[in-house]
């Protein structure tokens, strides 16, 4: 097991290190920005959607290695993906780092899936959540900043 654990460390080291899809995204047609007051991380997505499908997303922030690599994997992981899906994944990896489920009892969420740890460490789960919650909130259209508090 700790062969897969170390494989889980390097990729959320190597995203948190060199994000993917970093930086403001030119013809967004939604943003919003979140903020975790417990530790500073802060970030903000743009989406741009076409009918109710994620055409192309991007992140821009600064926090810890779990904040930005979650936001990394999640902007990898929804491009091409419906609103509804995204949905699902959202509340599908909330389940993981919150320890509701199991990696295995949810192999959608691919390289997601290296967040399963976070559930031992509950403070983190804002960390790895921060972007999730600021992406609902730039699809629901809410200008306000999206805090874990």
């Amino acid at each position: 097991m700790t062969d897969l654990q170390d494989l889980y460390q390097e990729l959320i080291l190597d995203h948190g290190r060199r994000p993917r899809n970093f930086g403001a995204l030119a013809g967004s047609s939604r943003t919003s920005e979140g903020y975790n007051p417990l530790c500073g991380d802060k970030v903000k997505v743009y989406v741009q959607m076409e009918d109710d499908v994620v055409k192309d997303i991007s992140f821009q922030g600064a926090g810890c290695a779990i904040s930005t690599a979650s936001a990394s994997i999640m902007t990898e992981t929804l491009k091409g993906k419906t609103r509804t899906e995204a949905e699902q994944l959202f509340e599908r990896f909330h389940d993981l780092v919150t320890g509701k489920k199991a990696p295995d009892d949810a192999p959608e969420l691919g390289k997601l899936a290296v967040f399963s740890g976070v559930s031992e460490f509950p403070i983190r789960v804002k960390c790895a959540t921060l972007s999730w919650h600021t992406l609902r909130a730039a699809m629901d259209g809410k200008d306000e900043i999206i805090s874990t508090e």
